[in-house]
């Protein structure tokens, strides 16, 4: 919302700057089709004028992932896999408990790049079918998962900064705007939360149910969850193998996140404390001159707003030339404006 009242201003002030000139140019000329105002609404008496908390997740949460979709893709790769490894069980060697249950499980080991060891392919084909299927997990399930954490996390994100205004008096718009600038924080927070449930989940789990040594069931997750699979311990029994295909896809994308909106949220810092200087340092004679696009030895509103957000690194000078490029394409009757003239002559 706070980036659409910057692009009204910008478009505003470059509306005001070019009428400017062209009145300039040609006093006589007048606008057959003035901006139309929209009448302001109308407040009944003794009422305040209310502002509705709307719903954030059409704004923050893309609508073209479609989580049903995500589903539907890594259930036909495990269902591939699975079928390809039970059909050739007696080519993998290693500590066995059920046929399916054997397969998915091996299947989630290899695409993950866990690789424990306590389930191999010994024959040729089964050596060949696992080395496709790994270079195929890598990036499809790497690439889905991904997808999918990024979506969750987001998602849990919107219902936080919902519950932190719950109680509070703001409009749609503080809400809009607070959540966009904080947006990295709170799904960093949200996957930080989600891991430390997952490592306790897989620590207990391992404890109790496998039967492991305290040490040894931390040892396992950690070395799990950053995929090394040393193979010295694993999941061994077929109540923990199933556990395991979900727990293992879950916790390994879930660190991958982490780290990647750690490492986000740190450049996010970096660019608001650019940001910061870029805001408050002083204009030197430089400024003016670099800010000056039309060198007529006076910067407009638009002109000022266009060199800060250069030298923000929010915009080009390559991006600039391309929006004027398109002005000029749109600007059939070369006024200098667009109007509905120009809608109806292209």
């Amino acid at each position: 919302m706070a980036n659409d009242d910057s692009r009204q201003y910008l478009l505003s002030s470059m509306n005001d700057s070019l009428n400017l000139k062209e009145t300039k140019a040609n006093p006589t000329r007048i606008r057959s089709h003035p901006r139309s105002k929209r009448p302001p609404e109308k407040v009944a008496e003794g009422q305040e004028k209310q502002h509705p908390f709307i719903n954030l997740e059409p704004v923050l949460v893309p609508r073209e992932f479609r989580f049903e979709y995500v589903l539907m893709l890594l259930g036909a790769y495990l269902g591939i896999g699975t079928l390809w490894f039970f059909i050739i069980e007696d080519q993998i060697s290693g500590t066995k408990t059920n046929g399916i249950v054997d397969a998915i499980y091996f299947c989630v080991v290899t695409m993950t790049t866990v690789g424990y060891g306590d389930l191999v392919p010994h024959s040729s084909l089964a050596k060949m079918l696992a080395c496709m299927y790994a270079f195929i997990g890598a990036a499809l399930v790497g690439l889905i998962l991904s997808n999918a954490a990024d979506y969750i996390a987001e998602k849990q994100g919107n219902l936080l900064i919902k519950a932190l205004h719950t109680n509070e008096e703001s409009n749609s718009t503080e809400v809009l705007m607070d959540m966009e600038t904080n947006k990295v924080t709170y799904k960093f927070l949200t996957t930080a939360s989600l891991l430390v449930v997952l490592i306790i989940a897989g620590i207990v789990f391992l404890f109790m149910v496998e039967g492991m040594e305290f040490v040894d069931a931390i040892y396992c997750v950690c070395v799990t969850i950053t995929t090394l699979g040393y193979g010295d311990k694993s999941f061994s029994t077929r109540g923990g193998r199933v556990f395991a295909i979900l727990w293992i896809v879950s916790s390994t994308v879930c660190l991958a996140q982490f780290f990647l909106y750690l490492a986000e949220l740190y450049t996010e810092r970096r660019q608001r404390a650019l940001v910061k200087w870029v805001l408050t340092r002083n204009l030197t004679f430089r400024d003016i001159e670099a800010a000056d696009m039309d060198r007529d030895e006076v910067v407009s509103g638009s002109e000022f707003i266009l060199y800060k957000l250069k030298e923000m690194g929010k915009i080009s000078q390559e991006d600039v030339s391309m929006l004027k490029e398109r002005f000029r394409a749109l600007d059939v009757d070369r006024s200098g404006t667009l109007t509905t003239e120009d809608v109806i002559l292209s």
